[in-house]
């Protein structure tokens, strides 16, 4: 099971676009669709979700590097449908490498700033958010050190200004809870000990619950999980600071406890 990011028209309700990056070292999921998949073949499909939702803004400042562009070109789209103000700056390796360029720079012109690294270096990030701005909002996709250097560049911009999405996990400190807690399973009926070095996922699947699961890393969102009591210790790379603060949903993949027991709606 895999999850992609829609890139198509999202006024076009027919139809799912997809982009798929074909990884040298895939678990087997890009493999796949590079190697097996023609036109024709038939797939089982489930959702959308939405965990990197376009909240509503007066500007809106895009940021995508290599494949990261596949959830901002919806959002262009969008945008643009309002009537908003927006600007994307879309990085790469090689101008060759990037996907959806010429069809971003034909359909919207200097609003795409193409920055290909073997041309024009790393993005200037401190420059680009050097000036806080409350009425616009950050979207940003990319592999993990461009998010960061984004974080650290957003520091002094409004809280809840900037929004992203990863591909692979944060690093995490160690967990809060050493020792082993409990897992209490509301409509199943059960109560679970997760010991350390287990993840609250793969002690409720071996007990036999069937919980929906991807990444098992934290950054996809399939295994959210409602919390009904206790308090749970995030360590996805989902949630924003106010969705962690109300300790009412968690990912179970990977997140754990800081109380003794844990309720869930399972």
């Amino acid at each position: 099971m895999r999850q992609y990011s829609l890139c198509g028209d999202p006024a076009d309700r027919r139809r799912w676009q997809v982009a798929v990056l074909l990884e040298p070292q895939s678990r087997g999921g890009s493999r796949f669709v590079h190697a097996a998949l023609v036109p024709g073949a038939t797939l089982r499909v489930r959702g959308p979700r939405n965990h990197f939702a376009l909240a509503p803004a007066k500007r809106y400042l895009f940021v995508a590097g290599g494949i990261g562009i596949t959830p901002i070109l919806a959002m262009v789209a969008a945008s643009e449908a309002e009537g908003a103000q927006w600007r994307l700056v879309y990085g790469g390796r090689t101008r060759a490498s990037m996907a959806f360029r010429t069809e971003l720079t034909q359909r919207y012109g200097e609003r795409v700033d193409i920055r290909p690294q073997d041309e024009t270096g790393l993005l200037d990030l401190a420059g680009l958010l050097s000036s806080a701005d409350s009425e616009t909002l950050i979207y940003c996709c990319g592999p993990e050190p461009m998010l960061a250097a984004v974080e650290a560049a957003c520091g002094h911009w409004p809280s809840g200004a900037l929004h992203v999405e990863r591909f692979s996990p944060k690093k995490s400190a160690e967990p809060v809870w050493q020792e082993s807690f409990e897992v209490e399973l509301a409509e199943s009926a059960m109560v679970l000990t997760v010991p350390p070095g287990r993840s609250v996922l793969e002690v409720i699947q071996e007990a036999g619950v069937s919980v929906l699961s991807s990444c098992t890393q934290g950054t996809c969102g399939t295994c959210e999980t409602t919390v009904l009591d206790g308090v749970p210790e995030h360590r996805d790379s989902l949630l924003t600071a106010d969705e962690r603060a109300a300790n009412d949903t968690m990912f179970i993949c990977v997140s754990r406890s800081c109380s003794p027991r844990l309720v869930l709606e399972l």
